[in-house]
C-alpha cells in the first residue's frame, strides 16, 4: 500500500464533503487506483481544499485535484519523481488548479527519467508512464500551476501585491508580490503541464505555469507546457531565473512577461500549435518600479496554419535584453514588433536590446522587425527599426536553444522530429 505521508492532525480534519469556502481544510478522499502499473494495492487520491500541512504526493498513487488546491504559508507540498497528478474539469470557481501561496513552497524535483507530470482526469496516463492518451490540440480541462511569492511586481498604483487573476478576491491565498527579491518558493524541475487553461472569467483563462512574484530563491528548470488555452508560462513581475522552458502549441502566447519581470531565461523553446499567437508576449512596469528581464539562447518554431501565429510582441514600455535567437517556420507576414510609442523610445534609449537572431526561410532576414504605432502615433525610431535589425540578424538554419535538453518531454516523443 502506498504511503501518504502528511500528519496526524491533517488526518483529524479529514472531511467528508466539499466546500468553496476560502479556508476549506483539506480533504483527501481515496478510492481503488486505476492507474495501473505493478502496484496493485495502488489506490486513487482526491485533493480539495487548502493544505496546511507539509504533504508529500508520492508516487505509486494517481493524486486528482478537485477544485482550488492551495498550498497555505508555512507549508511545504513535496512530489516525489514520476508521480502522476490528474485533475478534474471545471471553470470559474470550481476551476482545479494547484496553487502554491505566498510564504508556501513547492519541492517538485522530477527526473528525466521520471518526471512529474499534471494533466487532466480525462487523460489515460497510467502509473510508470510518461506519454498520454491527449494530444497537444486538447486544451482547457483543468486549471494549471500557480506560484505565488514575495518578490517584487510593477502593479498599477504601486501597490506591493496584488491579487493574482483566477482566484477571488476575497481569498488571501491568490496575493503575489512584495519587497523580497531573494525569496523561494521551492523547486520545480522535470515537470511537465498539459492540457489545462480551463475559464475563469470572460475571456480570461489559466495559464500552464502562473509565476507571480516569484523570487530568485526558487528554482524552475526543465519544465514542459503542453496544450493550454491561454499561455504556456507567464511571468508576472517577480525576478526568478527559469531555464530549459518548453511550451508546445498554446491557444496564446508561449512565454508572456509581465509587470517588469527582472529575472534572466535561458534556453526555452516555443513550437506553436495551430491557434496560437504570439510566441513571445512583452511587456513592461505598469507602475514606476523599473525590471529589465534577459532571454537568451531562444528557439521559436512558427505554425503554418495559426491566424494570428507571430514571432513576438514588445508593448508598453518593456524593458530587457532578447539574446541568440532562433526563429523557423512562420507564415510571411509575421513579425517581431515594438507596437507603441513607448516601447519604441526605449529601444531609442537603449532600454530594449537584441542581438544575434537567426532567421530561417525570410529574405530579407531583418525585414521581420517592424516598428508598429497606431492610434495616430508616428513612427520615431530612425534609421527604421527594419533597417537597424540588419545589424543583428543573419539568415541561417540552426541556432538558439540547446534542444537536446528536452528529450525527456511529451513533445519530443510525439513532434516527428521536431525537437532532436
Amino acid at each position: 500500500m502506498k504511503k501518504l505521508i502528511f500528519s496526524l492532525a491533517l488526518l483529524g480534519g479529514i472531511l467528508t464533503g466539499c466546500s468553496s469556502d476560502d479556508d476549506q481544510p483539506i480533504v483527501v478522499t481515496e478510492v481503488p487506483g486505476t492507474g495501473g502499473g505493478d502496484d496493485t494495492d495502488s489506490v486513487d487520491t482526491t485533493l480539495s481544499g487548502n493544505i496546511t500541512e507539509d504533504m508529500t504526493l508520492t508516487n505509486d498513487a494517481i493524486w486528482q485535484l478537485d477544485g482550488r488546491v492551495i498550498v497555505t504559508a508555512g507549508n511545504t507540498l513535496t512530489i516525489e519523481p514520476g508521480t502522476i497528478i490528474k485533475a478534474f474539469a471545471g471553470q470559474e470557481a470550481n476551476a482545479s488548479v494547484l496553487i502554491i501561496a505566498r510564504d508556501a513552497k513547492i519541492e517538485a524535483n522530477g527526473t528525466a527519467t521520471a518526471p512529474i507530470i499534471m494533466t487532466s482526469s480525462a487523460d489515460g496516463i497510467q502509473l510508470g508512464q510518461t506519454e498520454g492518451t491527449l494530444d497537444e490540440n486538447t486544451r482547457g480541462l483543468w486549471g494549471g500551476l500557480i506560484v505565488l511569492g514575495n518578490a517584487p511586481i510593477s502593479e498599477d498604483g504601486d501597490v506591493e501585491a496584488s491579487q493574482i487573476e483566477g482566484i477571488p478576491a476575497s481569498d488571501t491565498n491568490g496575493l503575489y508580490g512584495g519587497t523580497d527579491a531573494a525569496d523561494n518558493s521551492g523547486t520545480i524541475t522535470y515537470v511537465s503541464i498539459r492540457h489545462g487553461g480551463t475559464l475563469i472569467g470572460e475571456g480570461n483563462e489559466i495559464n500552464g505555469l502562473t509565476l507571480g512574484g516569484v523570487g530568485t530563491g526558487t528554482t524552475i528548470d526543465h519544465v514542459e507546457v503542453v496544450g493550454n488555452v491561454d499561455d504556456g508560462i507567464e511571468f508576472f513581475g517577480g525576478t526568478v531565473n527559469a531555464s530549459n522552458l518548453l511550451v508546445w502549441a498554446q491557444g496564446d502566447d508561449g512565454l508572456d512577461i509581465d509587470q517588469a519581470y527582472a529575472g534572466t531565461v535561458t534556453n526555452a523553446v516555443v513550437i506553436a500549435g495551430d491557434i496560437s499567437d504570439h510566441a513571445l508576449e512583452i511587456d513592461g512596469p505598469e507602475g514606476s518600479l523599473n525590471g529589465a528581464f534577459t532571454l537568451n539562447n531562444i528557439t521559436l518554431i512558427g505554425s503554418a496554419t495559426a491566424p494570428n501565429g507571430e514571432y513576438a510582441d514588445y508593448r508598453d514600455g518593456a524593458q530587457g535584453a532578447t539574446n541568440n535567437v532562433f526563429v523557423t517556420g512562420f507564415q510571411d507576414g509575421k513579425d517581431v514588433e515594438l507596437d507603441n510609442n513607448g516601447v519604441a523610445q526605449n529601444y531609442i534609449s537603449g532600454l530594449i536590446s537584441f542581438t544575434n537572431w537567426i532567421v530561417e526561410g525570410v529574405t530579407p532576414a531583418n525585414s521581420i522587425f517592424v516598428e508598429k504605432t497606431g492610434d495616430g502615433e508616428e513612427t520615431i525610431i530612425s534609421p527604421s527599426f527594419t533597417d537597424q535589425a540588419a545589424d543583428w540578424t543573419t539568415a541561417g538554419t540552426t541556432g538558439g536553444a540547446d534542444l537536446t535538453v528536452f528529450a525527456w518531454t511529451f513533445a519530443a516523443a510525439t513532434t516527428s522530429g521536431v525537437i532532436d
